[in-house]
């Protein structure tokens, strides 16, 4: 009994967590508790509708008996036909009347009227409740609406006589209990069909979720360019595919840059391995002397520190991309880092026949990390003076812009071309594709400086015309703990 209690509980659980299933649940629960609600707030209405008619139609029939009695009083043809007569012509609602006089002695009585009630029990159910109407049951056990009230007789009145007044509710408590049946029927019809109703609702609803799940599965790591059509989506499933879809695209992007950095870092790699195998195996081929061995040696070991400086290069990009690098911040006179760098650059510039100087409108002191700000201005300064020809410049600035740091590396070089900027900042992309590693770098440069800035939280512009020259550009916002990043010097 306990497995298949745990079983059922298990089944139950796995059917509810089906988005279908909750879907037409709640529907189903929805529509009955309308229906439910609906029916039975129209069979409060017509019970009210009815009692409330049922005591108009008694108020009317006393007051009709009381002008009477009022004002003709001497009339007994025209009572003897309100009393007696007129009911016997209602086939459907039958009513009763009995007309006392001060002596409580029946003087008028509606046929039947004794055969059907308690008149002793009306008198006492009703003597403390004149001209208000009450329920009360009859000899048979059906219902009647009775009431009591007194009239005065004659102009001026001579006495004061009793009337009472009881109507057979047989007829609407008929119509009351089909009215019930019909009332069930609906619900039970309503629980039939509510179910259904809702679970294909839910289907259809959810076929756009299933759709786009299917669309998933096809999406493989081979298969990154399948999308999700949108069209004839509802908005909310429309906004989500498209969002989803934006998802893909970026994916798409990183597996594509996976695969030329891949292809990238293969080749790079293979360079300087292939160009020590290729010396070693020379070397090994014959006898050599001394001297040559050390040549070898020389070149090898000149590949061995490529090698190694690229691989430091990637270990750092991948320091930079990871969420935990901590950065150590200090107060950073950047003018003064700026001046620093110019004199260690200053000596290879000036071998290339290039013009190296700082331009600074005022001492600024930042919360940076140095060591990483050196390496980002050095990697730009690096290659600003490879790429200037002899009798160009290279001019180092930095001021505040809205408490904004900006650092900017301006060189008069050969340019880039505009097709190739947005992709300057990619790893091992390089503009002249025909440069070797030894005169055209690794590609990472620039990629670094991205990484950087990144870590800083702040971001690397770059703007460029070809044969004119180039302008980097490093912005580094405030704190978000919301100090200003700029500190007065």
């Amino acid at each position: 009994m306990s497995w298949n209690r745990a079983s059922s509980l298990a089944a139950f659980a796995r059917l509810w967590g089906s988005l279908s299933f909750r879907l037409t649940a709640w529907y189903a629960l929805a529509a009955l508790t309308l229906v439910f609600l609906a029916t039975a707030s129209l069979y409060l209405v017509l019970t009210t509708e009815l009692e409330r008619s049922t005591d108009l139609f008694l108020a009317d029939k006393l007051h009709v008996l009381r002008t009477m009695l009022r004002d003709r009083p001497n009339d007994w043809d025209a009572l003897r036909e309100e009393v007696e007569l007129e009911t016997a012509a209602r086939r459907y609602e039958h009513f009763y009347i009995r007309l006392l006089d001060e002596h409580n002695r029946p003087v008028l009585t509606t046929p039947g009227m004794t055969d059907q009630l308690d008149l002793n029990q009306l008198a006492r159910q009703t003597r403390d409740r004149p001209d208000r109407p009450i329920a009360m049951f009859g000899k048979r056990g059906q219902s009647f609406r009775v009431a009591r009230a007194t009239a005065l007789v004659g102009t001026p009145p001579t006495q004061t006589d009793t009337i009472q007044i009881a109507i057979d509710l047989s007829e609407e408590n008929g119509l009351l209990a089909r009215f019930r049946i019909w009332f069930w029927g609906i619900l039970i019809a309503a629980l039939a069909v509510c179910p259904v109703a809702g679970f294909e609702i839910a289907r259809r609803g959810t076929r756009p979720l299933a759709e786009m799940a299917a669309t998933t599965r096809r999406i493989t790591s081979n298969n990154l360019r399948e999308r999700i059509l949108t069209e004839g989506y509802p908005s909310e499933l429309a906004s989500l595919a498209a969002t989803f879809n934006k998802m893909l695209d970026r994916l798409e992007d990183s597996f594509e840059r996976i695969s030329r950095f891949s292809g990238d870092i293969a080749h790079d790699l293979r360079t300087p391995v292939n160009n020590i195998r290729g010396e070693a195996e020379v070397a090994l081929a014959r006898a050599r002397t001394i001297d040559e061995y050390r040549d070898v040696l020389e070149s090898c070991l000149e590949e061995a520190v490529r090698l190694s400086e690229l691989i430091s290069n990637l270990l750092f990009l991948a320091r930079t991309e990871s969420p935990f690098t901590h950065l150590n911040r200090e107060r950073v006179d950047v003018s003064a880092l700026l001046g620093a760098l110019q004199e260690y650059y200053e000596a290879s510039a000036a071998e290339g026949g290039i013009s190296l100087t700082t331009n600074v409108e005022s001492p600024v002191v930042a919360e940076l990390d140095r060591t990483l700000l050196q390496r980002a201005v050095g990697n730009l300064i690096s290659n600003a003076v490879t790429h200037t020809p002899p009798g160009g410049s290279v001019v180092l600035a930095s001021r505040v812009d809205n408490s904004t740091v900006c650092i900017e590396v301006n060189d008069t070089g050969v340019g880039i071309p505009p097709e190739a900027l947005p992709r300057v900042f990619d790893r091992f992309f390089r503009v002249d594709t025909s440069r070797s590693q030894a005169s055209g770098g690794t590609g990472l440069g620039l990629a670094i400086v991205q990484g950087i800035m990144l870590l800083h939280g702040g971001r690397v512009d770059i703007a460029s015309r070809v044969g004119v020259g180039t302008r980097v550009t490093l912005r580094l916002p405030a704190l978000n703990e919301g100090d200003n990043n700029v500190i007065p010097a």
